[in-house]
């Protein structure tokens, strides 16, 4: 008989099981301290050439030094860096075929756009000639055509951005680093330039490394992620098999919105779990793939996964069917346009997160706060995690 969770699991590993060719970047158990606190800790990664890779985590987790180092602003204290399998790591920074796009952009306000753009040109041995078809060129790649004498002060932040991501590209880098390049952008602007960004990527076949904090940036850009924790990484996926499948609680409480439900193992049956969950009653787990102890584990369940019904479930769809069916009483609600997030208060004590479409323009569906109502998911949806 066939294992669903298993089945689930490697139809997501498929994104990650490609035969990747050597990689263009590799970074070798690289460590650095600041005095005594590890900001990097023997970490070691591979990036594909032509890879749109980024960097997530808290503030302080270490990203930013690893940007740097590969940058050539930081010297590693330990550990190989190497491009196209040549160690950089003592490598000066303007040595280096890589480029870094810097969160403030750092243009030169004396200079106009044309110039920014061109500034880095003039050391790397091109004629008047060349330096000005490489600067047009750029210019058209960024749609900034007309805008080649204004200042930075006369542009909007959309603008500079561009102009600082034409210069970051003008010397035809093997690797660009990005570093917070969107965080000073608002939300509308953003959105539009994560797809500019990734149509320039695909366009060009370079290789690029994001360093953000922005989940919704880092998913919707990379085609892998890499999440770090205290200077190590604990998990690089691709978008979905990280939103999906969480290698650890803390990966799942911190990428994206999930319920935890701290639970003990009370049978198994065949690829089925049966647990008891603190607050929630007893609950069915479908078996994950990675082998599982006896020891209390967690349940995590994510909020757009749990369907609402005011009448209950039918006969075959409730606990005696194998169906997760918890019921609670609506405790607040949110409507944030697309979706609206619903509280439920459970009658064993604990409290969900539960997110539904707004199919309907008018809320005759809506639930209301107060009414009752009953929660149900399968057990596919719960992803088992040790505790």
């Amino acid at each position: 008989m066939t294992n669903p969770a298993a089945t689930a699991d490697a139809a997501i590993e498929t994104d990650l099981t490609v035969a990747y060719p050597t990689p263009l970047l590799r970074i070798d158990a690289v460590s650095k301290r600041f005095g005594a606190q590890a900001a990097v800790d023997a970490l070691s990664l591979d990036i594909k050439e032509g890879e749109f890779f980024a960097l997530l985590g808290p503030s302080g987790c270490g990203k930013t030094t690893l940007l740097r180092m590969l940058a050539g602003f930081e010297t590693p204290d330990s550990g190989r860096i190497e491009l196209n399998g040549a160690d950089i790591a003592s490598v000066p920074p303007h040595q280096r075929p890589v480029n870094m796009m810097f969160q403030n952009y750092a243009l030169f306000p004396h200079l106009g756009v044309r110039d920014n753009i061109g500034f880095g040109l003039k050391n790397a041995g091109l004629t008047r000639v060349g330096i000005d078809a490489r600067v047009a060129d750029m210019i058209a790649l960024v749609k900034l055509n007309g805008l080649e004498q204004r200042k930075p002060h006369q542009l909007s932040g959309g603008q500079k951005q561009r102009v600082a991501l034409a210069r970051a590209l003008a010397r035809h880098p093997k690797l660009l680093l990005l570093d917070e390049p969107l965080a000073a952008l608002d939300k509308k602007l953003r959105e539009e330039t994560q797809v500019e960004l990734m149509r320039l990527q695909r366009q060009l076949g370079l290789t690029f490394v994001i360093v953000t904090h922005d989940q919704d940036e880092a998913m919707s850009m990379a085609d892998r992620i890499g999440v770090m924790q205290e200077g190590r990484l604990v998990q690089v996926a691709t978008p979905r098999q990280l939103y999906e499948a969480p290698a650890s609680r803390w990966v799942a409480e911190f990428v994206g919105d999930i319920n935890i439900v701290e639970a003990d193992i009370r049978a198994r049956d065949g690829h089925r779990l049966t647990v008891e969950g603190k607050g929630t009653g007893t609950l069915f787990a479908t078996l994950p793939k990675q082998p599982i102890g006896d020891d209390g584990i967690c349940i995590a369940i994510r909020p757009e996964k749990i369907k609402l019904s005011r009448r209950g479930l039918a006969a075959g769809l409730n606990h005696a069917g194998g169906m997760n069916s918890i019921e609670g009483i609506v405790d607040d609600v949110g409507y944030l346009g697309g979706r609206s997030i619903y509280k439920l208060k459970l009658d064993h004590g604990a409290m969900f997160r539960i997110a539904l479409a707004n199919t309907a323009r008018l809320d005759v569906d809506a639930y209301a706060i107060g009414e009752r109502v009953t929660a149900w998911f399968t057990p596919d949806d719960c992803v088992v995690l040790p505790r």
